[in-house]
């Protein structure tokens, strides 16, 4: 019950949970920090949510909550001088019905160019990433929404750009890169690291997403495999903070080729700035 439905699959460090005939990953929210030089402690609070704590060498904090199930309900930097920066923060979420956005909303109606809204890599140099990140939503924002909805909802997603690293391909069934991927993240690196200079208070969703072939819950968990691939990348060797990221595997649900062959278009990761879908302008 925790867990928010039905257990499909377990993998040790990643569960599938079954919800209202939709397959949902749960793991440890807090992985991308481990192993880093840091201290993290674990804690159980009273009200049974989960409180991670990371300390860095220079004193600066990073405190996480969970709810039971394992989803992020808050997300706060404390620097060394006692500056707190508030990351992410649903504590006034109240979970329902799941809502349908894109039957409230109705399909995206682009005002742009396709590959304004689109960034691959392959072609995009620093510059074009950077700008597809800063830019502003590419419809209105009805509100702020929490950051589960927006896990959710591939329609919420889509009022932002995206930038599809391209310039790296997955074998088929792998979440491994060769080291000369590793390389062609440096410019997505760089472009990040600059917008989250300008503003310390940025969340980035790593997507995952693989072909259709194969078994649709394996599929899941290997595209989050994948997002967290790149996001263990961005962060060791480009030295990225962790906590402004957030990884999510979608599978085989969102085919950026339609087809159900073997496409290694659709073995890919997508990286898109979500800030202004969950956040007020301040805190």
């Amino acid at each position: 019950n925790e867990l928010g439905g039905r257990v499909v699959e377990d993998q040790g460090d990643r569960i599938v949970v079954e919800r209202d005939g939709v397959y949902v990953i749960r793991k440890d929210e807090n992985e991308l920090f481990r192993g880093r030089g840091t201290e993290v402690y674990d804690e159980t609070m009273p009200n049974g949510n989960l409180r991670t704590t990371v300390v860095r060498a220079n004193g600066a904090k990073v405190v996480t909550v969970r709810d039971p199930a394992g989803s992020i309900i808050r997300r706060v930097r404390i620097r060394p001088d006692g500056e707190r920066i508030v990351l992410i923060d649903n504590r006034a979420e109240r979970r329902g019905e799941r809502r349908n956005y894109r039957k409230e909303l109705g399909e995206l109606r682009l005002e742009i160019a396709r590959d304004e809204y689109i960034v691959e890599t392959r072609r995009a140099d620093r510059v074009a990433i950077r700008k597809a990140f800063v830019a502003a939503p590419v419809e209105r924002i009805e509100r702020v929404y929490s950051l589960s909805e927006v896990r959710e909802s591939s329609r919420l997603r889509e009022k932002m750009r995206r930038v599809d690293l391209d310039a790296i391909t997955f074998e088929s069934g792998s979440s491994s890169l060769t080291r000369s991927q590793v390389n062609d993240l440096a410019d997505v690196a760089g472009a990040i690291q600059t917008v989250i200079d300008n503003n310390p208070r940025e969340i980035f969703l790593i997507e995952g997403h693989t072909d259709a072939v194969g078994d649709e819950v394996m599929n899941l968990t290997l595209s989050d495999r994948r997002a967290e691939t790149v996001a263990q990348i961005l962060t060791t060797t480009f030295n990225l903070p962790p906590e402004n990221f957030v990884v999510q595997g979608y599978g085989e649900t969102v085919l950026k080729i339609n087809t159900d062959g073997d496409e290694p278009r659709n073995r890919r990761v997508t990286v898109r700035r979500i800030t202004p879908l969950i956040q007020t302008s301040s805190r």
